[in-house]
């Protein structure tokens, strides 16, 4: 199933399926299926056109952030937080030994001022290597450099270096709150990431506090043209549209407790 999915995204992301319109035209072409090729060369066009030059991929990005709204204030206590990885540049990181983060770093940022804030509370990270070749070392492996360097003691993390997948975070997490006593935790990452994450620890019955974080969006973002940004509107489409593959195939799969939770 990791495999499958890897590989269903390789192939199915936005400017994939782009090329391979512009593909599919070229084989139009070469067979003399002249109208197929105008097909496909329009298609491709138009594909491209919007992923590059409108917001879709950023509105598509706003819902699924704004589908679990941040608390406006902090809890009263807090025993226990977990975070969710995807913030570090593993490759990086199992080269240098470092703490390189990518742009998901607001996660582990988030946690640590709330471990800072909350000094009885235990940290589980839950993330191993989520590559194809399993050769790099996780976000779990790097967080326990991290934490250390800003006064948060090792013996307040609790690690899961082997998931590679939410629904391997899920399960595991499961696992180690059991194994440590633990209950009622916020879980911490990214906003657009949260719908998925939820339905799929809700699956597992696991009770979590939402506590999105890393925005990519204003919130008031509107359906349009946008010339300005084209590289970041193609991240943001392949973004939204990886979430939403997961949250339908998660749904389909069993392994989330809806199509779209809230």
């Amino acid at each position: 199933m990791f495999l499958f999915s890897k590989l269903v995204w390789v192939f199915g992301q936005p400017l994939s399926l782009v090329f391979f319109l512009i593909l599919f035209a070229f084989l139009a072409v070469v067979l003399r299926f002249r109208s197929l090729a105008v097909f496909f060369s329009a298609l491709g066009t138009l594909l491209l056109f919007v992923i590059l030059f409108t917001t879709t991929g950023n509105y598509l990005l706003q819902d699924l952030e704004l589908r679990f709204p941040k608390p406006d204030r902090d809890p009263d206590n807090l025993q226990c937080m977990i975070v969710l990885g995807g913030a570090f540049e593993n490759e990086v990181n199992t080269t240098s030994h470092g703490i390189e983060f990518n742009a998901g770093a607001d996660r582990f940022i988030e946690a640590l001022r709330l471990a800072q804030r909350y000094p009885q509370s235990r940290i589980l990270i839950s993330g191993g290597d989520g590559s194809m070749s399993g050769k790099y070392e996780g976000d779990a492996a790097a967080s326990a450099r991290f934490f250390p360097l800003f006064g948060i003691a090792r013996e307040r993390l609790v690690e899961d270096r082997t998931s590679r997948t939410t629904f391997e975070n899920a399960i595991n997490t499961k696992e180690l709150l059991a194994s440590q006593g633990l209950s009622n935790c916020l879980m911490i990452t990214s906003g657009y990431h949260m719908p998925r994450s939820v339905g799929i620890f809700r699956k597992q019955g696991i009770d979590v506090m939402p506590w999105p974080t890393d925005y990519r969006t204003d919130g008031h973002v509107a359906l349009g043209i946008d010339f300005t940004q084209p590289s970041l509107n193609a991240l943001n489409m392949a973004t939204a549209v990886r979430e939403w593959f997961g949250l339908v195939g998660y749904y389909f799969a069993g392994r989330t407790s809806e199509l779209y939770p809230a």
